[in-house]
């Protein structure tokens, strides 16, 4: 039990019922029988009961069952039929009505049917399905059953009671608010500002919808039902990365999806305090960051973006703890090409490592497919046009532009600084291999930010190979 407001009225104790994708605020209510629940089989599960169960598949028979349902109905994927004596009725253990959520621990919950049959039938011979039973379904799925049979629909089986016309009562949790869980976030901070709620947090799902204020008594609960729902989203968004993944290039795969919150408002000009955030969400698809004001559900949704940026033309890097601006917890800040700087938090620090863990391993994906980038620069005096080139294999180097000669080149390992003056010149220097001293060489180019971008993009990402422990730089 918890106590839940709308933020303006006194909070109403309530009860949290979670699942699989849903979060329901429920309170209790006297409600009339309901007469179909007295026909049934006695040993029929409770309702939304989860239960796993193992199966053996038959080799001439398979598993025994039909299924039904799939996202492209907006349906679960619900156990249609058993077929007597084979195996899924050998089990006990299910019923026509059981929703199928898992298949050896992934989850098919936003699985179309076809794909849905595809994963049952390659499955295995020892399968372990995840079920939830849903009571309200049973009578429609058995009278397609008997539909299909002989066209007449037959007594529900197990035993019936007769219902006389008085009405008859009974306590019933009834569903206040139900926020869907996909692609949802939690929050502990006060909407839109930096400010902790001390014993409460809320829930906000893809469609708008808002758990209202959720208060726990102690700091335990408040803990444990803040993991429960944060694993149940973060379970869903890996789904719908799989679900996604499987129809990309190994080029265009997506490494990390989540919410952020990014400060839109500064207090003033001269101090760089953030007094307003709006929720964003951040993916990570191949060489793209990708910021969306509502997360993408569809293939086409990628092109609505709010903006996206090349990751070797980004930097992300995590703020110390004595470092941030407000009293947010757990911040980065985003930079691209253009000046353009975005200070963002998250709400826990595994997602805060998750989310550099997968940046780290994206971007060194992008700079080893991109290879080699290539710039004009004029060194030397009197100033002569040159190519200066980051190359993925070697490391630097600076070319003729006219008969494509190497004039000196260096590997990551070799270059131990550098310098700019912000606008064009750039000096870099490098440790001599034989003389241990150090060279100095000197360079001018327009593009010098995205010179610099690319050259932390290329050096981060060799090192992070060859150190499994290296981090960007933590400002």
């Amino acid at each position: 039990m918890v106590r839940v407001s709308n933020g303006k009225s006194l909070p109403l104790s309530m009860r949290l019922y979670l699942t699989v994708d849903t979060l329901h605020m429920q309170k209790q209510e006297m409600c009339p029988l309901d007469p179909n629940a007295l026909d049934g089989n006695e040993n029929e599960p409770g309702e939304n009961e989860i239960r796993i169960v193992k199966i053996v598949r038959d080799e001439k028979t398979g598993l025994g069952l039909s299924i039904k349902g799939g996202a492209e109905h907006c349906l679960p994927i619900m156990i249609s039929q058993i077929f007597k004596d084979q195996a899924a009725d050998k089990t006990g253990k299910l019923f026509v009505g059981d929703a199928i959520i898992k298949v050896n621990g992934e989850m098919i919950v936003h699985c179309t049917h076809d794909e849905a049959v595809n994963i049952l039938k390659n499955a295995g011979d020892l399968i372990m399905l995840t079920v939830k039973y849903y009571r309200a379904a049973t009578p429609f799925l058995k009278k397609d059953e008997n539909d299909k049979s002989n066209g007449e629909s037959k007594p529900l089986c197990g035993k019936t009671n007769c219902v006389t016309n008085s009405l008859t009562l009974s306590k019933k949790w009834v569903d206040v608010t139900v926020v869907p869980l996909t692609m949802g976030y939690v929050s502990r901070y006060i909407f839109g500002s930096d400010k902790l709620r001390p014993n409460g947090f809320e829930v906000y799902g893809l469609n708008g919808v808002k758990s209202g204020i959720i208060y726990c008594d102690t700091p335990v609960i408040l803990s444990q039902w803040l993991k429960y729902i944060s694993d149940n989203i973060s379970a869903l968004i890996q789904l719908e990365i799989r679900m996604f993944n499987r129809f990309c290039s190994a080029a265009e795969r997506i490494e990390f999806m989540g919410w952020v919150q990014e400060g839109t408002k500064q207090l003033s000009a001269e101090v760089n305090v953030w007094n307003s955030y709006e929720p964003k969400f951040f993916a990570i698809k191949g060489s793209e960051v990708y910021f969306f004001i509502t997360p993408p559900v569809k293939p086409e949704d990628w092109s609505e973006c709010e903006c996206s940026f090349k990751m070797y033309e980004s930097q992300l890097k995590i703020i110390k703890e004595s470092d941030v601006c407000d009293e947010r917890q757990h911040c980065l800040l985003f930079t691209s090409i253009g000046s353009v700087v975005k200070y963002l938090s998250v709400e826990t620090r595994q997602e805060l490592l998750k989310m550099e863990s997968s940046w780290n391993t994206a971007l060194c994906s992008a700079v080893r497919r991109l290879k080699e980038v290539k710039y004009t620069v004029n060194v030397g005096k009197p100033r002569m046009p040159a190519e200066f080139r980051i190359d993925w294999n070697y490391g630097y180097s600076l070319h003729d532009t006219q008969t494509n000669e190497c004039i000196w080149k260096y590997r990551y390992s070799q270059l131990k600084g550098s310098s700019d003056d912000g606008i064009s010149s750039l000096k870099l220097l490098f440790r001599d291999e034989k003389t241990g001293g150090i060279e100095t060489r000197e360079l001018e180019s327009s593009s010098l930010e995205l010179i610099l971008y690319n050259m932390l993009a290329f050096t981060g990402s060799k090192f992070s190979l060859v150190d499994t422990k290296y981090t960007h730089p933590i400002i």
